[in-house]
């Protein structure tokens, strides 16, 4: 598991800003980053955007995804994190959108949940996962943020960009 603590610090070595947009995890995700000391150096906020008429008007999501799909899908995810990126001045943005339960929303089961990640470096710029969780809602939520936070960790260790170190000295 990507502890949060892992998370800010890859970060900080990338020179990596982060936003959060989120759903289901009702701005879970953002305060997990920033229980960790130091994270004012990379996280640069969160939008929660809890009702659905909020991701268009907070995240730019276009009206016509959310009437096509719903809330819980994949391109909406993209797009919240797409959102948070412009909205917050963040290199990074991660979302999550899904149903946390205890019963089915919008047509899926509790536990559906999807993952959105936004970077320009990534292949057209965003990408999303799509999670089947277990659980009671407290634990669906928990497993969203550490599925979040594994998501940040590896969408950064794949950039391009990053500055390898090697014997553990800068610029060596």
């Amino acid at each position: 598991m990507t502890s949060a603590a892992d998370v800010v610090a890859a970060l900080v070595a990338a020179r990596v800003r982060v936003a959060t947009a989120e759903s289901l995890t009702g701005g879970l995700l953002c305060a997990t980053l920033v229980d960790v000391p130091g994270a004012s150096a990379v996280v640069r906020g969160g939008v929660v955007a809890y009702a659905t008429e909020l991701k268009t008007a907070l995240l730019g999501v276009p009206d016509e995804a959310l009437a096509r799909t719903g809330p819980v899908d994949g391109f909406v995810a993209e797009e919240m994190a797409r959102g948070a990126c412009a909205r917050l001045g963040a290199d990074l943005g991660v979302a999550t959108t899904g149903v946390a339960g205890p019963g089915p929303a919008d047509g899926f089961a509790a536990g559906t949940v999807f993952l959105g990640v936004a970077a320009p470096w990534l292949s057209g710029g965003a990408r999303h996962v799509r999670l089947a969780l277990t659980g009671d809602r407290a634990r669906i939520r928990r497993e969203t943020v550490a599925a979040a936070l594994a998501a940040v960790a590896a969408t950064v260790a794949d950039r391009p960009e990053r500055v390898e170190e090697q014997d553990g000295a800068p610029g060596s």
